[in-house]
């Protein structure tokens, strides 16, 4: 099975590994559609690597369904769509760990209930988690409980369809090298005083290579999830880490 001309929905995938995910899509021969809140980013990347921008807002059920109309069917859906925030438990407030469980969790599930009911035949969800997903980090509760969640969605929703040609599973990645780890560097430093170099170290410690890892290395795995002789993995939940977990 070539995913050349079959359909895929990204999810935010205006930037970081959604970006990044669109370009090796189109490359390997997809229709990509990428979608996400921002408009401008959507259009930049969709020129890029020759996608279609749909604005979605992935918490929003309505916006869901408008999202898979507006995209067409889809034989490939990758629900990257995600955020984080930092604090101490104590300090959390109810309003965030909603905020939180809306865009990892939530906007999982209703992407992955909308793709599935759009599928006639072979198909692939694809969830990109985390290894917060698969442990625990300090000063970011809600957002590792919404990614525990989303592995166990994806383990779930597995056993539903292991009997049709259509496979689930989640990618969980180490600390990316995206904008949104240049905005835990900032966090980093604002809170310990660290300079950026110290700051970027603490984050490739996590890391047994020492590194960040590459929005392209998730990008290497959701192509194999996709590709021939992937068909007998299903429901599970991939670090891509360096051996982190």
């Amino acid at each position: 099975m070539s995913i050349e001309g079959k359909r895929v929905l990204i999810t935010g995938g205006g930037t970081g590994v959604g970006a990044d995910l669109a370009r090796g899509f189109a490359a390997a021969g997809a229709e990509v559609v990428i979608a996400g809140r921002r408009l401008a980013p959507l259009e930049d990347v969709a020129a890029r690597v020759g996608a279609r921008a749909v604005t979605a807002d992935v918490t929003d059920e309505e916006s869901v369904v408008a999202m898979f109309a507006a995209a067409g069917p889809c034989d490939i859906v990758i629900a990257n769509a995600g955020a984080a925030e930092s604090a101490p438990l104590g300090r959390t407030t109810l309003a965030q760990w909603n905020a939180m469980m809306a865009v990892n969790l939530t906007g999982v599930f209703l992407t992955f209930r909308a793709g599935l009911g759009q599928m006639k035949g072979w198909g692939r969800l694809i969830a990109v988690a985390s290894t917060a997903g698969l442990k625990g980090y300090a000063y970011v509760a809600p957002y590792a409980a919404a990614k525990h969640g989303v592995v166990g969605l994806t383990r779930s929703l597995a056993l539903e369809v292991a009997r049709k040609p259509v496979t689930v599973n989640a990618l969980c990645p180490g600390f990316l090298d995206t904008e949104m780890t240049a905005r835990s560097v900032a966090n980093i430093m604002d809170k310990t005083g660290m300079d950026a170099a110290a700051a970027r170290a603490s984050l490739e410690a996590t890391n047994p290579q020492k590194r960040l890892i590459q929005p392209a290395e998730v990008t290497a795995a959701a192509l194999w999830l996709c590709a021939n002789g992937s068909e007998g993995i299903n429901g599970q939940a991939i670090a891509i880490a360096g051996g982190e977990t």
